[in-house]
């Protein structure tokens, strides 16, 4: 597996294990629909939350949950709309973000950003 790749998947884990240590409770893990993707689809309490996990080696590109542009929020909310209609959800959503920078030594510095953004 190529190395950035291997990163991404390292740091889904740990906005995973990051999210279950902080009471939320799994429903999917990279969910896909045609040519859509949701990282985690987890359970807030009564809340559905579709998370985005961004990670990154170093701040040479900017900040991990920077790289969340407009178009990203536009394929998250397709997503998230298609699986709310397949499952026939009725209850509350939210759009959470995961901002991972992989320190060297193998840790992760782990930011969450809960209710990030709402699509209009």
């Amino acid at each position: 597996m190529a190395e950035h790749l291997q990163t991404g998947a390292n740091g889904e884990h740990a906005a995973y294990l990051h999210l279950v240590e902080n009471g939320f409770r799994i429903v999917e893990r990279n969910w896909r629909y045609k040519h859509l993707e949701v990282d985690l689809i987890m359970m807030d309490g009564n809340v559905l939350v579709f998370v985005e996990v961004k990670t990154l080696k170093g701040a040479d590109y900017g900040l991990p949950f920077e790289a969340v542009n407009w178009q990203k929020e536009q394929r998250l909310d397709r997503a998230a709309n298609i699986y709310i209609r397949q499952k026939g959800y009725e209850g509350e959503i939210r759009f959470d973000i995961i901002s991972i920078f992989a320190n060297g030594d193998g840790a992760f510095n782990i930011r969450h950003i809960k209710d990030a953004f709402w699509p209009e």
